[in-house]
């Protein structure tokens, strides 16, 4: 499935599970977003090893770039996106302080959230840079296909992509949800019901034309991997390893003459500087591309 067909399926789907009313009523949807997740990995780590394995697999080149700046950018944009999945710990931790124990359910909730990030992320990554080398794409599914020809059978290309497209909906929906509070309070009315026609009505408009405007957006610029290094250099590099250990020396005050403060400034000032730097090497990776792709390409 070329991505453009992949991203009009989705906004497609998201059109539908955008208008679920609140956050609460996501827990459902996290838990077939998780076992959708473990699916789609395993299907393609299963398909880049029979690929690997097979004698249709293409020829494997490990070698680096000879080009030295090309080789040190390419290591900073692939920190920024790594961030990117790692740094979506920052939902199980909103969702921990909406009740207490605060403490134990965030904990639990990070401990599962970096063990299934972990788990796939490695295994796709490793199986997939094993199968295909220095041509494998950002979009792992997209090397399953030789000149058109599918290097798996059809209907396991099609099984993973259907497991990814439900996968990516529902997280969609959890990412969506600041949107729909902002647009809720500003189109609806707190003194009718969820469910009246007076905000029913709204809802359905306000978010069909926001998930419109988005998957447009998406089709017309197909940078999956270099959006994903944008996202984490500039948002989860910061939100996740900068901002907390800054807020925690604020807040708690830890002496300036114990290893506490000064771990916590280490890990600020290196982070802070790998985000700068990894989003330099992102923009600069966005350019790049931009000059090989053209708006609403089918690639």
């Amino acid at each position: 499935m070329k991505l453009f067909e992949f991203v009009i399926i989705f906004g497609g789907l998201m059109l539908i599970l955008a208008q679920i009313p609140s956050f609460h009523s996501l827990r459902h949807i996290n838990l077939v977003s998780l076992v959708l997740c473990l699916a789609y990995s395993t299907c393609a780590t299963a398909g880049s090893i029979y690929i690997g394995s097979s004698s249709k697999g293409p020829k494997k080149d490990y070698s680096l770039s000879s080009n030295d700046e090309s080789r040190i950018f390419g290591i900073f944009n692939s920190l920024a996106i790594i961030a990117t999945p790692f740094g979506n710990g920052i939902i199980p931790e909103i969702q921990a302080t909406l009740a207490p124990p605060v403490k134990g359910k965030m904990f639990k909730g990070l401990c599962v959230c970096y063990g299934v990030v972990t788990v796939t992320f490695f295994s796709v990554a490793i199986s997939g840079y094993w199968a295909f080398g220095n041509q494998a794409d950002g979009l792992i599914l997209t090397n399953f296909l030789d000149d058109g020809k599918p290097l798996v059978p059809k209907w396991f290309i099609l099984m993973t992509n259907a497991f990814t497209i439900l996968q990516l909906s529902a997280v969609a929906v959890v990412y969506l949800q600041p949107t729909n509070v902002v647009l809720e309070r500003t189109f609806a009315d707190p003194k009718s019901g969820e469910f009246s026609l007076r905000n029913v009505v709204p809802r359905v408009i306000s978010r069909s034309i926001s998930v419109i405007i988005a998957t447009t957006i998406a089709a017309m610029l197909p940078f999956f991997g270099d959006i994903n290094a944008v996202i984490g250099a500039f948002g989860f590099m910061p939100l996740d390893f900068v901002l907390p250990v800054v807020f925690f020396n604020l807040t708690f005050k830890p002496s300036k003459k114990g290893l506490l403060f000064w771990l916590n400034v280490t890990i600020a000032v290196v982070f802070a500087t790998l985000g700068v730097v990894a989003a330099v090497a992102a923009v600069r990776q966005i350019s790049l591309d931009a000059k090989t792709y053209r708006l609403f390409a089918n690639v």
